[in-house]
């Protein structure tokens, strides 16, 4: 039999105040067996309910007393069953003791395990702790739950309780609450378990921690500050992104008898030659991988790339020290790391003290160079922030934030609002009205617990999947599900905060003035020959504002053609599979005008030429390219002149085409008289 992972033993209060919060108490427990079923198969798990009309366990029979507690399941290896009874778990009628159920749980786990799996029997507690407990027959309340505690220690038992109280009613006794808080902080401390307080049902997703991750270190070894001093320190994960579980490929061709049979498919694969691809297979002797350098494929051997990688020294060492203010949050990157001393190292955890509190108090981060491993292939720098520990029995720290090189930041430019009108930027009363929505929708008011708290917000994409497959096991043939009302809380606006706020809202939408924005009518990108009706047409397409190039970039322009080359400049710029569209639709457009005015007869040429400027031009200010179009422009009239081309320079003056100035792009270095000026200044003196 494989051994077991994890024994976790469920107490559950059904009582009559805990009748509102059960339907999320039965998503997430069924859902934390779904996960062990994909993950753990070989975990046990048992379910105690108290707080029940029924009274059902071996105490009562033994002993006597520890009434209205019912051992629903025994631990047992996770199956379809445990799954079915915790998504239906009965109300209960009578006020639940929580301690009677603990003493039945401990009792349960000593009898199936006795001294053995130590430190892996748990005890997970969900109550609202609002009902009263019996008296002690021998000391203090206190004093027995301490017993009971030191106990639960002494079998190799965790105990973890999860308090869920959310909006108390008016019969709730504060008194009692406070004193079954006093015992349960006994139970933590003497265990060294979380106790945890929870507002929202919804919480109990991320609360009720459903995939055991081994603790493993990234790194063991020095903190180098220099050549002559170091810390010993423990580097672990802090965060990671979850992922879907790894789906493997299985088929049916086995026989549904053959319990030895894994039905896994495997897959082989083979390499051909091109030129007799029916018959000759490449050994792997022969094939070589590369890389594509302009038209031709670079070949790069396995010596070479073994000799091409960059094996730095493992290690981790202490570049400098700079202001907080100097490194933004908005450049974290990848997943967080947490930096401990080396346990049972009083050197150690002294000289991470000192510096932690350091940096604190000077308000400064650090700036590291790490190579986790010997022969990792890439430098990690990240900024160290310091982690000061307000326990006792917990040593102060630091977070580390992997930083971004020059070749990861992505420096979009985008139009500044400095360049609107007076009209268009808001008054007092519009900020007012926006800073009151904000107060009133935010989700960490003062005195109260923050909603949606990292910690205790599941992943409903997750979620959503876990379930699915729990119903898929027993229906094949079942229809994806539409999203849980409990998940759309995570997903969706409270309403009840929406309607709380309703008056903030409309106070709102009232302080600004929407009009609707009428559907453009979609220009054919092929078939037939787009051209200006007139001058009006023409000077209204060359101050226009930039046009949404997005509408034509599902159709796949590869090249700008001699039909269309406008409609073909547009969709080729649209194009965001990869940031070459953008350099190659300017090139190739240049090219086409240069053709257009070096080929026109008597000016024939010049309307589809200005056509194709005045979209160049567009682009140009969408993509903060001015410079792009101001040298080209400035160019094709030196050419112009050159070429004895000057009615075309005159055709371009007539038509009010001029330089990109500084108003209508940012980036652009040209005034707006300079751009004014520009075609007049151009002209050959007569």
């Amino acid at each position: 039999m494989p051994p077991i992972k994890d024994a976790l033993l469920l107490l559950l209060d059904v009582g009559p105040s805990m009748h509102y919060v059960l339907p999320e108490i039965e998503k997430a427990c069924s859902l934390l067996v779904q996960k062990k079923l994909v993950f753990s198969k070989n975990d046990e798990v048992g379910i105690v309910l108290f707080g029940t009309e029924d009274t059902d366990n071996e105490l009562t029979t033994e002993v006597g007393g520890y009434q209205h507690v019912v051992v629903l399941k025994n631990t047992k290896v996770v199956d379809g069953d445990i799954v079915e009874a915790l998504q239906h778990l009965p109300r209960g009628t009578t006020d639940g003791d929580f301690v009677d159920a603990v003493i039945v749980g401990m009792n349960l786990l000593i009898k199936k395990f006795g001294q053995t799996n130590k430190g892996k029997k748990r005890i997970c507690l969900i109550t609202n702790a609002q009902c009263p407990i019996k008296e002690s027959y021998e000391g203090t309340k206190e004093e027995q739950v301490t017993t009971i505690a030191k106990q639960l220690t002494a079998h190799g038992m965790k105990m973890e309780s999860i308090i869920v109280r959310g909006k108390l009613s008016q019969d709730a006794n504060k008194g009692i609450m406070d004193e079954n808080d006093r015992l349960l902080n006994i139970f933590s401390k003497e265990t060294s378990t979380r106790l945890l307080y929870l507002e929202n049902p919804i919480s109990l997703f991320g609360a009720l921690k459903t995939r055991n991750i081994t603790l493993v270190t990234v790194f063991r070894g020095d903190l180098e500050i220099s050549p002559k001093l170091s810390i010993k320190v423990m580097v672990y994960k802090k965060t990671a992104e979850e992922k879907f579980p790894t789906l493997k490929k299985y088929t049916d061709k086995a026989p549904p008898n053959d319990k030895f049979a894994t039905r896994e498919v495997k897959i082989d694969y083979e390499y051909k030659s091109s030129e007799d691809p029916d018959k000759v297979v490449v050994p792997p002797d022969q094939r070589i991988r590369g890389y594509p350098y302009g038209p031709q494929i670079v070949p790069l051997s396995t010596s070479h790339w073994d000799a091409f990688k960059f094996l730095p020294e493992k290690g981790v060492k202490l570049l400098g020290f700079t202001d907080s203010s100097n490194v933004f949050r908005h450049h974290y990157m990848k997943d967080v790391y947490v930096f401990l001393p080396q346990p049972g190292n009083t050197r150690a955890m002294l000289a991470v003290s000192s510096l932690a509190r350091a940096m604190k108090e000077m308000d400064k981060v650090a700036i590291l160079r790490c190579v986790w491993r010997q022969g990792q292939a890439n430098v990690v720098i990240g900024v160290l922030t310091p982690n000061l520990s307000d326990k006792e029995n917990i040593p102060d720290s630091f977070y580390l934030n992997v930083l971004p090189f020059a070749e990861d930041v992505r420096e979009f430019q985008f139009h500044s609002f400095s360049n609107f009108p007076a009209s268009w930027l808001p008054n007092g009363q519009q900020l007012e009205a926006a800073a009151n929505l904000v107060k009133a929708l935010d989700l960490a008011p003062d005195g109260q617990e923050e909603v949606l708290l990292p910690d205790f917000t599941a992943n409903p994409v997750l979620e959503r999947f876990y379930r699915f497959l729990e119903q898929k096991s027993k229906d094949p043939d079942i229809a994806v599900p539409p999203l849980d009302d409990t998940l759309k809380k995570i997903t969706e606006p409270d309403a009840d905060l929406l309607l709380q706020n309703k008056s903030v809202i409309d106070s709102f939408c009232r302080s600004f003035e929407l009009k609707g924005n009428p559907l453009k009518k979609s220009r054919r990108l092929f078939g037939g020959k787009r051209s200006f009706s007139n001058d009006e047409e023409i000077k209204e397409n060359i101050t226009a504002e930039p046009p949404n190039l997005i509408e034509n970039a599902s159709v796949k322009v590869e090249k700008i053609g001699d039909l269309t080359p406008a409609q073909d400049f547009e969709a080729l710029i649209s194009r965001r599979d990869s940031p070459d569209w953008v350099v190659k639709a300017i090139n190739e457009m240049k090219n086409k005008i240069f053709d257009l005015v070096e080929d026109s007869h008597e000016g024939d040429n010049y309307p589809k030429a200005l056509e194709c400027l005045v979209v160049l031009r567009k682009g140009c200010i969408l993509e903060q390219e001015p410079k792009q179009f101001n040298d080209f422009l400035k160019h094709l009239c030196n050419f112009c002149q050159e070429k004895s081309l000057h009615s075309f320079c005159q055709y371009l003056a007539s038509k009010d085409l001029t330089l990109i100035s500084k108003t209508e792009a940012v980036d652009s270095d040209v005034t707006d008289e300079e751009a004014r000026s520009f075609l007049v200044k151009s002209e050959p003196k007569s």
